[in-house]
Order: C-alpha cells, then sequence, then structure tokens
C-alpha cells in the first residue's frame, strides 16, 4: 500500500530532502510552503510532487490545507513537521513579535498539524509522526532564545505525544540536526562558519540528505518499537 506522506515546509533546503528521498521510497508526498512562491513551484515541476501553500502557525489555515491534501493526495499516514523560522536576537533586543512569530512557526505549527492528523491515524490504527528539532534546542545557542526554546518544546512535545499515540498504532519521534548546509548556514560568515565546522568532530557541516535518512528510517512500517525518541544527527557535536 502506497503511504501518503506530508512534509511541512517541505520544498525547500532540508524539507525539500525529505520530501524527495521518502518519494524515492515509494511514499506519495505532499509538500507544504508558506513563502517563495517560486522556489515551490520550480521544486515541484522538478519533482513531481504535489505542492500545498498555508501558513502552518495558524490553525485554520492548517484545518483548509490538510483538508486540500486529504482530497487531493489521501489520508496522511506520515507527518514531517519541518517548518522553521529564525529571528534571532538576544534576548534583552529581541521584540515579543520576534518571540512570538517564532514560537508560533517552530512550536505551534507542530500541535496545528499533529491535532489534524492524529485523529484518522488513530482510527486506522496507524501512522508516524516526525518532528524535527534542533541541535539547539538541545544545547542552547546565543542568540536564539526564541528559537531554541520552541526547539526544545518540540522534544517534549515529541515524548508527551508518543505516550498518547503507542496503543494507537502512532508513533512520534523527533530528529535534532545538527548545522546543515543549507541557504541559511552558508549566509553565515566564514570565520564563523569555520569555527562551528571546527566543534565538528566529523570534520564538515551535514547535508540535507543526511538528516532526511534519519527519517525515512523513522517513519517506516517496520519502525513500531521507536516512539518517544529524539535522533541526534549532528557529526557529533552534542551528545547527551
Amino acid at each position: 500500500m502506497e503511504r501518503v506522506a506530508l512534509v511541512t515546509g517541505g520544498t525547500r533546503g532540508i524539507g525539500a530532502a525529505i520530501s524527495v528521498r521518502l518519494q524515492k521510497a515509494g511514499y506519495q508526498v505532499a509538500a507544504n510552503y508558506h513563502s517563495a512562491e517560486k522556489a515551490a513551484q520550480a521544486f515541484a515541476a522538478e519533482t513531481g510532487i504535489a505542492v500545498f501553500k498555508w501558513d502552518v502557525s495558524k490553525f485554520e489555515a492548517c484545518e483548509k490545507g490538510v483538508a486540500e491534501v486529504e482530497a487531493t493526495v489521501g489520508p496522511i499516514d506520515v507527518l514531517v513537521n519541518n517548518a522553521g523560522i529564525t529571528r534571532d536576537s538576544t534576548l534583552h533586543k529581541m521584540t515579543p513579535e520576534s518571540w512570538q512569530e517564532v514560537l508560533d512557526t517552530n512550536l505551534g505549527s507542530c500541535f496545528n498539524m499533529c491535532r489534524l492528523a492524529i485523529p484518522a491515524m488513530r482510527k486506522r490504527a496507524f501512522g508516524r509522526i516526525v518532528n524535527v528539532g534542533s541541535i539547539n534546542g538541545q544545547a542552547g545557542q546565543y542568540g536564539q532564545v526564541n528559537y531554541a526554546a520552541a526547539k526544545s518544546g518540540i522534544h517534549g512535545f515529541t515524548k508527551a505525544l508518543a505516550l498518547e499515540g503507542a496503543r494507537a498504532g502512532v508513533t512520534v519521534n523527533a530528529v535534532a540536526p545538527g548545522y546543515v548546509d543549507t541557504d541559511m548556514v552558508r549566509a553565515v560568515p566564514d570565520n564563523i562558519l569555520e569555527k562551528i565546522i571546527a566543534n565538528v568532530p566529523v570534520g564538515r557541516l551535514g547535508r540535507a540528505d543526511d538528516i532526511a535518512r534519519a527519517v525515512e528510517f523513522l517513519v517506516a512500517d517496520d519502525a513500531d518499537f521507536i516512539t518517544g525518541s529524539t535522533l541526534s544527527v549532528n557529526g557529533g557535536q552534542h551528545m547527551y
């Protein structure tokens, strides 16, 4: 049976790698996006993956988006909550808007999407949810109290929801990427990037497909004994 997988923030960076890898593994993939219209349409044209536009930080928008995916692609068996933003600043300079926007998009979206997807998963006695956290939610990062709080919240959210879904055949896990070679990381000044790489024991940045491989593993049908876990994919930079 062909499983349907929905990936939020699924048309660029890590999300695009996850979408493509799941497609190659035989899943029918739907990729959500909110901005970068041209990039999303180019991704759809290149991959043949259906793309759907809505703001995952808004519950009502998620209701409409999930309904559209289910009507167009099919019932959602696999949900990957990957969408996220940064609004970096030290706390004494951070605005309430920058705090709330990151919390709503990075953490609030996990509630929105899981709340809408999990009832049908429980009814079918099958579901796979993977939430994308971050090394900075585990270890903290200067100038990212909003981002670190949201990503740390994802790890706790994952464990609690895993307990609720376990008896219903729904597994809930998280992946915590380290520093990955994406547009956001490439924008870091060279001297800072060199310091980051120097702190990674394997001696390189992660690749988007490193994260996608971890997601593919966790969403497999036979990964049913793995739930409530956070899989760190960070080259050994942070271990706990």
